[in-house]
């Protein structure tokens, strides 16, 4: 997959960032950098085009998931992270995700395929991306920020993916905000004083 790796500090985890539709592996590294700039980056751009968009998965429609597309684009996602951890010998499941909009419903749906895949997840405005997922309970820790009037992400989708992540028995903050689907100054401050608590 084609991505950027920044070195840093490899005593940290490692930030795997995870853009939102139509973005790329570029954008979110300012804001990991300016949340915590000692950890080293691994930002993968998704594999998938929507006309001229970057996606990390196929849809159907607006909302609405290609979900044999969403497995089969996980599992490719997870594979690529073991193998660069390999490549730049970090500890794939010392990470920390960040993910925004798209970025963030594959990485929620990857830790409810799979078990133990970060030690930390940050989801920025997600959706339930299936209901189908594995019953092996999970010690990730997870953040989710959501727009109280977002158009593109509806509040029970957050509060539906915060009550199913708890259902695999992980801890769970769900913060909302006033904003839309956009990324508020206050939400970057509230991830950077819950990603200290996680490292610190």
């Amino acid at each position: 997959m084609i991505h950027v790796f920044k070195k840093k500090d490899m005593s940290q985890p490692v930030w795997v960032l995870l853009h939102g539709t139509g973005g790329d592996e570029q954008d979110l590294i300012p804001l990991a950098e300016m949340i915590d700039p000692k950890m080293s980056i691994l930002s993968i751009r998704g594999n998938v085009k929507e006309g001229t968009m970057n996606r990390y998965f196929k849809r159907l429609s607006m909302g609405v998931f290609d979900l044999d597309d969403l497995a089969k684009q996980t599992r490719i996602l997870r594979d690529f992270i073991i193998e660069a951890s390999h490549t730049y010998q970090f500890d794939a499941k010392n990470i920390i995700v960040l993910g925004y909009s798209n970025g963030a419903n594959i990485a929620a749906n990857a830790l409810l395929q799979y078990e133990d895949v970060a030690k930390a997840a940050v989801l920025m405005h997600p959706m339930i991306p299936t209901d189908i997922y594995d019953h092996r309970p999970s010690s990730t820790r997870i953040l989710i920020t959501a727009g109280k009037n977002d158009p593109i992400c509806p509040p029970e989708q957050s509060f539906g993916l915060k009550q199913l992540l708890e259902s695999k028995q992980m801890s769970v903050d769900l913060v909302w905000y006033a904003s839309g689907h956009q990324i508020s100054s206050q939400e970057v401050s509230d991830i950077q004083s819950w990603i200290q608590k996680q490292t610190g």
